[in-house]
């Protein structure tokens, strides 16, 4: 799967994520693949913990992805456009990773995403452009262990062409009704802890640790908080986490 990203898939630093068993979340932002530490992945992996990737963020890459495709579906892709189809289990279906024809930005993956997930019957809670899959080669601990496995890694030179999107290329973001339903949702909250919710979401999609923001948080709080900052501290940032990796 690595060597599918960096040699055909032009794709050479990717974001490491470790979500272990107690739910803390550990980041390794902008990682080059050839020196990713994948010995200390697999003790992770082999202490239940779940093992994550992405294309490195901040960063144009030819490469969209799908979640949840049903697996006979997956294959076809592949068949028909060079893919990674990677199976995270029997029921959590597969993830595919299709190469295009021109490298693009996190707001264009994310639309390109959308249009193609609407297609292919995929989650559409995983069309951000900066959504984590999984790392094959690891077990799926939220799948009582099942493996991650490489279904079809496809070379054929048979790009997809993002092209067809229509407002592919144009500025802003073209999704009225997300953005509406955000302002209502930010108009119900505007309380001191909507505002530690927003901030701390907001950290962890930049990549910042878990338990250092998990500090962060106390002092933030502790003003209007007191002794209770640092139960709120933890239960917030853990909810968080669950919320930002919303990933198979």
């Amino acid at each position: 799967m690595l060597r599918w990203w960096q040699d055909f898939a032009a794709v050479d630093q990717v974001d490491i994520a470790v979500r272990r068993s107690t739910g803390e979340m550990i980041w390794h932002p902008s990682r080059s693949i050839a020196q990713l530490p994948l010995s200390w992945l697999r003790a992770e992996n082999a202490s239940r913990g779940d093992i994550y990737l992405r294309p490195a963020r901040g960063q144009r890459w030819p490469l969209v992805f799908l979640d949840d495709v049903e697996r006979r579906l997956a294959v076809r892709i592949a068949a028909k456009y060079d893919s990674a189809v990677i199976e995270t289990s029997p029921p959590g279906g597969c993830h595919v990773w299709l190469r295009c024809t021109q490298p693009l930005c996190e707001t264009q993956r994310r639309r390109a995403q959308r249009w193609l997930a609407q297609r292919a019957d995929a989650d559409l809670g995983s069309v951000s452009g900066e959504h984590l899959g999984r790392l094959a080669g690891m077990k799926n601990w939220k799948r009582r262990g099942t493996w991650v496995n490489v279904l079809a890694l496809t070379t054929a030179g048979r790009a997809w062409d993002p092209q067809v999107v229509k407002g592919l290329n144009e500025a802003g973001d073209p999704r009225p009704r997300r953005r509406s339903h955000t302002r209502r949702r930010h108009s119900r909250d505007l309380s001191p802890s909507g505002h530690d919710w927003a901030w701390v979401c907001s950290q962890l999609e930049r990549g910042a640790d878990d338990q250092d923001l998990t500090r962060r948080l106390v002092a933030r709080a502790t003003p209007r908080r007191g002794a209770d900052a640092p139960r709120y501290a933890r239960h917030t940032v853990h909810k968080a986490v669950r919320h930002v990796a919303n990933i198979s």
